[in-house]
């Protein structure tokens, strides 16, 4: 038996399980694939964030494994921009199939069980409350665990969330849609976002002296988008000829990566026995790269309230409603201004 079964391993859930884990707690940490693995993500990492990991003491780790930072934040519009350093700090931006790695080495120092190749197939209840999860590794056979508390951080499409009906608020459907890939031989000293009515860009140094470039647009375009990758998103570029033309004469080097597939909305993340954290309790457009500054920030709040709970301090269920009050009050600013960038990227009036 676990105090709490984390469901994800990656952005939300190895911080999650590495810090019930250093409060003391018996912890299982599942994911469905093996590490290191890569993750559809532009992996942009905010000031805030930054301060997770350093307070996590994982920073090392993601400077050692080659990541520049990121000291200047410039917005382009035509040929207007305005240049700041990223708000707070530095910023980075490391391959999730290093960072995610580096995350569930910190939990399982921290002391929680890692088992990956472990797909989460059914969530099992005693009445109405969630007392465990069932699933299997790559043998087939089924295999039950039980916990205190089963935490959903798979994603949107979390099995954990959909087992326990979670309602949604604040729902929004997709504004935007889009396609990034790794370029070399590109010179770009900080992270770059360029915006017309074609779309919306942005751009950042990473590992392996690489520069990740995304560009996106309205959602009800995507189909055509699909149909011509390069075309559409060099002609999205081509709105600033100088950037444009600094990418095109850099090599790709890898497929590209893209998705329609970002819905907004929140959650509800707590009832009897779970929990949700990450993308599975909120979930947003990534035009403005909030999305694993947010998850870290939440695996902060959903653990102290966990830990509260295991401990007896607080009821369970004045510690998880404290989690949401806390998550929303620091997320629902972000929502809305992530909600109003991609309108804009998508062309979409405001609501």
């Amino acid at each position: 038996m676990y105090d709490v079964i984390v469901v994800g391993a990656r952005c939300a859930g190895s911080p999650t399980a590495m810090l019930l884990a250093r409060a003391g707690h018996r912890v299982l940490l599942v994911d469905r694939m093996t590490f290191p693995s890569d993750k559809l993500s532009t992996h942009y990492v905010q000031p805030p964030g930054v301060r997770c990991l350093e307070e996590w003491g994982l920073l090392d780790a993601v400077i050692a494994a080659g990541t520049p930072p990121i000291h200047t934040f410039t917005v382009f519009q035509g040929d207007d921009f305005l240049m700041a350093p990223p708000a707070d700090g530095v910023a980075y931006c490391p391959r999730r199939y290093l960072l995610d790695q580096i995350l569930v080495d910190g939990a399982v120092a921290a002391g929680a069980e890692f088992r990956p190749a472990f797909t989460v197939t059914d969530v099992l209840f005693e009445g109405e409350t969630v007392v465990g999860v069932a699933g299997h590794g790559r043998d087939g056979a089924r295999v039950e665990e039980r916990a205190r508390f089963v935490v959903g951080a798979e994603g949107h499409h979390s099995v954990v969330a959909n087992a326990v009906k979670a309602e949604k608020y604040r729902e929004v459907e997709a504004l935007t849609g889009g396609y990034y890939s790794y370029w070399s031989g590109v010179e770009l000293d900080g992270a770059e976002v360029h915006t017309s009515d074609r779309g919306g860009v942005l751009a950042f140094p990473t590992n392996g002296g690489q520069v990740c470039v995304a560009a996106g647009r309205a959602r009800d375009q995507f189909a055509t988008y699909r149909a011509d990758i390069e075309g559409t998103f060099f002609s999205i570029l081509d709105a600033s000829p100088a950037f444009a033309a600094k990418i095109r004469a850099g090599k790709r080097e890898e497929r590209w990566f893209g998705s329609a597939d970002v819905p907004n909305f929140f959650r509800k993340p707590w009832g009897d026995g779970w929990a949700l954290v990450g993308d599975a309790g909120y979930m947003k457009d990534p035009t403005t790269g909030f999305g694993i500054t947010d998850a870290f920030r939440d695996a902060g709040l959903l653990a102290r309230a966990l830990d509260l709970a295991l401990t007896g301090a607080v009821q369970a269920p004045d510690a998880l409603a404290g989690y949401q009050s806390r998550r929303d009050a620091a997320a629902i600013p972000i929502y809305e201004f992530t909600l109003q960038m991609a309108r804009g990227s998508a062309g979409v009036p405001p609501a």
